[in-house]
């Protein structure tokens, strides 16, 4: 079955993908005879027919700009040409490989993941609020109207929670990209729904297990859930048509026939 796995990530890829997203869950492992976590990474992409597709799993003990640029190197030397739009979670040394070996790329931090990053050490109490007050922000018509309202944010926010405006300023120039699109792609593009399912289905059989006694293992195991999840995606995402024919437009020349 190993080798179905190898076969499987080492698999010719399309050479344009629109939108690729990649995320992380952790696992645990005898690799090193102790217990230890590895990190599993993901690349979930969307093909230009709109369907989401798993374009490989990567297992590294430790993330940084060399073992992205691994990973990109990996998925062009299998095909892919270009990517419109990457969407991240601000793991450490991805914005960078992704510009290397693809420049024209338009890195976007994932909105919703920043959202989630910016709650976790607020009151239980006041989440509802903080919520609604960024989503005044990242909802905006403008870049200029969301840099208003992020403004506002920290004149209320500030004084309980600095730490929160600062995480969105710092990290500016990857947010903006987002409001160069119109609400029905800006969905497409901050949608976790597809990560979630995915998460859905590995944690499924990961729970039960404790630690796995090795990376092949985590392979396994890994490729078997994605490969039962990605059955059910038959059908493009939600939106698709409106996305395609703004990204025809604004990546004219890269698209495919």
């Amino acid at each position: 079955m190993y080798e179905d796995v190898v076969s499987w990530q080492n698999r010719p890829l399309d050479p344009v993908y629109p939108l690729i997203f990649f995320d992380c869950i952790v696992v645990k492992s005898r690799e090193d005879v102790k217990v230890s976590n590895r990190s599993v990474y993901v690349a979930l992409a969307i093909n230009i027919e709109g369907k989401k597709e798993i374009l490989g799993l990567w297992i590294a003990p430790t993330e940084g700009a060399k073992f992205w640029l691994g990973v990109m190197t990996e998925l062009k030397n299998r095909g892919v040409k270009d990517l419109f739009i990457a969407s991240i979670d601000g793991l450490k040394g991805l914005p960078e490989a992704i510009e290397t070996v693809f420049p024209e790329v338009e890195v976007q931090l994932c909105i919703v993941h920043m959202i989630r990053n910016s709650i976790k050490y607020v009151n239980w109490k006041d989440r509802k609020e903080v919520c609604k007050d960024l989503k005044e922000v990242y909802s905006a018509a403008t870049e200029d109207e969301a840099s208003q309202k992020l403004e506002e944010f920290g004149q209320k926010w500030d004084a309980k929670y600095p730490t929160i405006r600062k995480k969105w300023v710092n990290n500016w120039d990857r947010i903006i990209p987002f409001f160069d699109y119109p609400e029905e792609i800006r969905k497409v593009m901050y949608t976790t729904n597809a990560i979630e399912s995915i998460n859905r289905s590995i944690r499924k059989v990961i729970k039960a297990k404790g630690a796995f006694p090795n990376d092949r293992a985590i392979f396994k195991i890994l490729y078997l859930a994605l490969n039962n999840a990605s059955k059910k995606w038959t059908m493009p995402i939600k939106d698709w048509k409106a996305a395609l024919n703004f990204f025809a437009i604004k990546f004219e020349g890269r698209f495919p026939e």
